[in-house]
């Protein structure tokens, strides 16, 4: 049975769009979903399931009806999320700090043109890898510092994006593997 990663943008943030991790690992399991498991209060969910086509949609749908509000649910297998580990290009560089390290999850490709637009603009010390659909994040000064969000790459790219921090990142596969 498939091993899948569910990344949630935008719950439990400032008080708004709260969903509990125990609600949500209930949620999942009405949706016959296996080995649910949660990973800290932001919205991640480790599952295993078999039918695989529209899953992202089951659970925003889901989601909808049991708490009135949008949620965006960007999907991985357990797989792409070990792949992700290997292709993540500031990893081996020296002088890289790997609590420095986020990799921003986007729902489905940019466009190549998007992309190109923004990688000639200046981002102070921070520093971005557009690759597939994902951003690979560098930023030396913290997250909290720039300018480089969710946001920003969902009004430059045109796609739903959620970010993890890199620690964050190897716990899924961490957890993925145990289940």
């Amino acid at each position: 049975m498939p091993k899948f990663i569910s990344i949630l943008r935008g719950i439990n943030v400032g008080g708004s769009r709260s969903i509990p991790m125990a609600e949500l690992k209930t949620l999942y399991e009405a949706l016959n979903f296996k080995r649910v498991t949660t990973y800290i209060q932001s919205g991640n969910v480790i599952f295993k399931c078999d039918e695989v086509a529209g899953l992202s949609l089951r659970i925003e749908n889901k989601i909808r009806e049991r708490y009135n509000y949008e949620v965006p649910v960007i999907l991985r297998t357990l797989d792409e999320m070990k792949e992700i580990l290997k292709r993540n290009p500031y990893i081996k560089e020296e002088g890289i700090h790997q609590d420095k390290l986020h990799v921003t999850f986007l729902k489905e490709y940019p466009h190549p043109e998007l992309i190109d637009k923004i990688k000639t603009n200046g981002y102070e010390n921070d520093r971005f890898v557009v690759e597939a659909n994902e951003v690979f994040l560098y930023c030396p000064n913290g997250y909290g510092r720039t300018k480089l969000t969710n946001s920003f790459f969902e009004s430059k790219l045109k796609v739903v994006a959620t970010t993890r921090n890199w620690n964050t990142v190897n716990k899924l596969v961490e957890l993925g593997d145990a289940i």
